[in-house]
């Protein structure tokens, strides 16, 4: 068990499926500044993937990194967010996942 001081950063992992990419440019515009509000950061964002194993070859792929899944929670489901996806909902179809992150045991 993993000691409440110890950092547990926790990530957001999206697809996204553009179908408008006129109103996702608003999307992409509204949500970095949402995320700078509620610590989070971006460790990947839309740039080059390649399948080593599988199926699943997403056309848009972004990471999230947040201090906890808590703070994850808060800014998903904030109203600065809630703006942002808006856009995002009305241009794309999208799958977002959180997970917790590892901390390696001392």
């Amino acid at each position: 068990m993993v000691p409440l001081e110890v950092y547990m950063p926790a990530y957001v992992v999206v697809e996204i499926k553009v179908k408008d990419p006129t109103v996702f440019e608003d999307y992409k515009q509204l949500s970095p500044g949402t995320l700078d509000l509620y610590g989070g950061k971006y460790l990947a964002r839309g740039g080059q993937t390649e399948v080593l194993e599988g199926n699943w070859s997403p056309q848009r792929l972004v990471i999230l990194e947040f201090e906890s899944m808590e703070q994850a929670r808060k800014w998903y489901m904030s109203p600065e967010y809630t703006h942002a996806k808006s856009f995002r909902v009305r241009s794309a179809d999208s799958n977002f996942v959180l997970t917790e992150g590892y901390v390696k045991p001392n």
